[in-house]
């Protein structure tokens, strides 16, 4: 971390248009203006959080471990002030677990007979057509 440049919030704030984006996440200072057309939510989204601490915004979203290392090509800085936990690797490269994964999958047990979706669509506009029926017969007498 010796070679990281030191930002207050107060400088980060100074960076938050759409020429010079600049945020917090989790005590890295990034540099977002060269990102702001490719990301996937749009650049509004950027400049919603720009020049202040997104962390909160950021792991509410969930961002996928490309995205978290994403977020180590655009850091020009970190905050000052901001403790950092030991990460489990060297240079802050995210290691991905090779564990066992888990799948899931939705099985749909209605029970209902296949012309179920047929008679659930159709009865009620056979009702409705016999009501319109019945009421222009006795408007026609």
């Amino acid at each position: 971390m010796a070679d990281k440049r030191v930002f207050t919030l107060s400088q980060v704030a100074q960076h938050k248009s759409k020429k010079d984006c600049w945020f917090v996440i989790n005590g890295k200072v990034l540099d977002a203006t060269s990102f702001l057309v490719e990301h996937p939510g749009g650049e509004e989204v950027l400049l919603e959080s720009a020049g202040k601490d997104a962390s909160k915004e950021f792991e509410a979203i969930g961002h996928s471990k490309a995205a978290q290392a994403l977020v180590l090509k655009y850091q020009v800085g970190v905050l000052q002030g901001f403790k950092f936990q030991q990460e489990d690797s060297k240079d802050g490269v995210i290691k991905e677990t090779k564990g066992k994964e888990m799948t899931a999958f939705v099985i749909k047990d209605d029970g209902l007979p296949k012309y179920a979706a047929f008679i659930e669509f159709f009865v009620p506009l056979l009702v409705a057509g016999f009501f319109f029926a019945y009421r222009y017969l006795l408007r026609a007498e």
